[in-house]
């Protein structure tokens, strides 16, 4: 599961719809109406706002706003609350740029044309609904893959 911090406009779109599924999933988890994915460290930030299920609808109604920009088609009525207003989630820079190189990384082959507006010079454009501050990565994010093969090199 990936909940972007970044601008649902710097995503693909296959990234667009996963961020779609996996918000809907998310929404799940936090309402209580899934047993998986409730621990998943993506929902931490959303767990620890004062209202989680209405912060994470505004989450999905901005990346529906950009799926209509796109003249896609996303079935809002399956986002829990038509509220949008919701305080903000504080994202910091090194987060946005640590996603800024993770989707970088991930989009090099099937979608190279979307790599120069991630990696414009300066901080990539954050999600409508946080608001960024100074500070490195976040302390839930797993910044380092699990180790593959079954012994050392």
């Amino acid at each position: 599961m990936r909940l972007w911090s970044l601008h649902p406009h710097l995503l693909d779109r296959q990234g667009l719809l996963a961020v779609w599924r996996e918000g809907l999933l998310a929404q799940k988890a936090l309402a209580g109406r899934t047993i998986g994915y409730r621990n998943h460290p993506q929902l931490w930030r959303f767990r620890e706002h004062s209202a989680p299920v209405s912060t994470i609808a505004a989450f999905l109604h901005a990346v529906a706003d950009e799926a209509g920009r796109r003249a896609y088609r996303f079935d809002r009525t399956r986002i829990a609350t038509p509220d949008r207003t919701t305080a903000p989630v504080v994202v910091t820079t090194g987060q946005l740029r640590f996603e800024a190189r993770h989707l970088a990384n991930k989009l090099r082959v099937p979608t190279p044309e979307t790599l120069p507006a991630i990696l414009a010079a300066g901080l990539p454009a954050a999600h409508p609904l946080f608001r960024v501050v100074a500070g490195p990565v976040a302390a839930w994010e797993r910044t380092t893959a699990p180790p593959t093969g079954s012994g050392p090199p």
